[in-house]
């Protein structure tokens, strides 16, 4: 089933819909935190910066990008045939899908319990940022029409984007004024910061970023290996399997 043209159609229909909502929410959170600093008289430039400083919404962003591509591509180029998509699509399929789920699991594993400033979070955005969209995301890699069957080396591609992340976040966080408190300092997630008790200095931060990174490079293999099952070519029962060289009746 899961190969036919009907299920691509409608697989691809969801894909351009879970994009969608996941654009709303991003704008619906965006609205609500830059709203909050202007009646706050919070600096509004710098909170739009640290906004788009969290990974959360980074994968996000990336989702929808990489989603409204998928479903340009396929009703462009890829509905014509039953050719698997794109190899570079397909790494940016993977790279997505692994930092949705790494999002999904951090967060309701590490962050959910703390408290928020009241009116700071819009409670389904939050929903949809850290549940829907990675369990869509992780359906996808499952579900999705077309998936390429990658190399291992892909895993590398996927761990590119989060390194960069991570280096301008430690980089950035201690030169940032944070609007909300004054502190000297602003990173986007307590792990992160030396100066929480959650890390209890940069020892603890390393151990953190390291402990990511190595479930981030799990991850990323896993949904590799699962795509490079399902973008394995097979054969329909229907079709004859051609005898052995060999067994051919020679002239």
């Amino acid at each position: 089933m899961l190969r036919t043209p009907a299920w691509a159609n409608t697989w691809t229909v969801l894909r351009a819909v879970a994009a969608a909502l996941i654009t709303a929410a991003i704008i619906a959170q965006a609205d609500a935190t830059i709203g909050g600093a202007i009646s706050g008289g919070r600096d509004v430039g710098t909170t739009i910066a640290n906004f788009f400083s969290f990974f959360t919404i980074l994968s996000n962003v990336l989702s929808v990008i990489v989603l409204a591509w998928a479903v340009a591509w396929f009703w462009s180029r890829g509905r014509a045939k039953s050719s698997p998509e794109p190899r570079v699509l397909g790494i940016a399929l993977a790279s997505v899908t692994t930092y949705m789920v790494i999002t999904g699991i951090v967060y309701n594993t590490l962050l959910r319990g703390i408290p928020l400033p009241q009116g700071s979070t819009v409670p389904w955005s939050n929903e949809v940022l850290h549940v829907v969209g990675p369990l869509f995301l992780l359906a996808d890699l499952f579900l999705g029409p077309r998936r390429r069957c990658l190399g291992w080396g892909a895993i590398g591609a996927v761990l590119g984007f989060p390194l960069v992340w991570v280096i301008y976040t430690m980089v950035r966080g201690p030169l940032v004024t944070n609007p909300g408190t004054g502190a000297p300092y602003w990173y986007p997630y307590p792990f992160l910061d030396p100066h929480s008790a959650t890390t209890g200095g940069y020892l603890g931060v390393v151990a953190y970023i390291v402990g990511i990174a190595v479930g981030i490079a799990v991850v990323a293999g896993v949904v590799i290996a699962v795509g490079r099952v399902r973008g394995k070519p097979h054969r329909d029962a229907r079709t004859p399997v051609p005898a052995p060289a060999e067994s051919q009746p020679r002239a």
